[in-house]
């Protein structure tokens, strides 16, 4: 394999890139796309690129996304105020079908900006391919479901053609009633299920932060219960530190929170010795 021919000139070193690849050859890696930052097109044309160069190495690469900026930039048309509670949007059935259309349309538009490079996606979604199978949050959250059961078979079968899922963070309850999920909440259900080498939460911040606002590289599970205590993680990183746990405590090898904008940063966590964010592990 010709790794200069596939390889960014500013990504990582390719004598550390034949490591890695060696290393993840016969692993998953569950990527999750969201946070504010990611309707920069140049953000998401990188990350595409990145998902790309992951394909042509071989890697097995299983993708969720998030949409909260489309789904408010779409309610906001429509004057829809949004209601939280313990941060997820409380979905009623006007709602749900906005959020629907949007989850679908972005998770359309990742697939067709991927095979525009020469990889194939599939696209994965409560119309097309469902595999997230949901109960409901709570009465008052309305729409929100929380994953109980993912079909392992479909992702597996994708990836074993060497194609990407491409994964809405929607479900479908057992009346067949579309429900939004958490994106992250999806990603780590995703996961667990595939009990995956990585999980990796891409986000708008760098990483987690200790008290001087220096980003930490590695950390343990304990450790970071103690942050949590102590107030170092607040509000919400909180969440997102809650699915990282969930993972890692039910299979996950270990899960990294990285800087999505900065460039290449999927490249630099996977194939470079410092990894470019938090790594979580047990």
């Amino acid at each position: 394999m010709e790794l200069e021919k596939i390889l960014p000139n500013d990504g990582p070193p390719i004598e550390e890139v034949q490591k890695y690849v060696n290393k993840y050859k016969n692993e998953l890696i569950v990527i999750k796309y969201g946070g504010n930052v990611f309707i920069d097109r140049e953000i998401f044309n990188n990350f595409i690129s990145d998902l790309n160069i992951l394909n042509e190495l071989g890697l097995s690469v299983i993708v969720v996304h998030g949409g909260g900026p489309r789904i408010k930039r779409e309610l906001d048309k429509s004057n829809i105020k949004s209601k939280f509670i313990r941060g997820l949007r409380v979905t009623d059935k006007k709602i749900i079908n906005i959020v629907e259309n949007v989850l679908i349309d972005f998770n359309n538009d990742i697939v067709k900006s991927l095979e525009e490079k020469g990889t194939k996606g599939v696209p994965i979604n409560t119309k097309s391919n469902n595999v997230i199978h949901v109960d409901p949050e709570s009465s008052e959250l309305g729409f929100v479901g929380v994953p109980k059961k993912i079909e392992v078979d479909v992702i597996n079968k994708i990836l074993n053609e060497n194609l990407i899922p491409i994964i809405s963070p929607l479900g479908l309850g057992k009346d067949l009633q579309t429900y939004n999920i958490n994106g992250d909440t999806a990603a780590g259900a995703i996961a667990k299920s595939l009990k995956s080498r990585r999980l990796l939460l891409m986000t708008n911040v760098e990483g987690v932060l200790d008290k001087n606002k220096k980003l930490i590289q590695e950390v343990s599970s304990s450790k970071i219960l103690e942050m949590i205590k102590d107030e170092t993680i607040t509000e919400g990183m909180i969440p997102k530190i809650n699915t990282c746990l969930d993972a890692i405590n039910n299979g996950v090898t270990a899960v990294a929170i990285i800087d999505g904008r900065k460039k290449h940063s999927i490249l630099f966590e996977i194939f470079s010795d410092k990894g470019s964010g938090t790594l979580i592990r047990k």
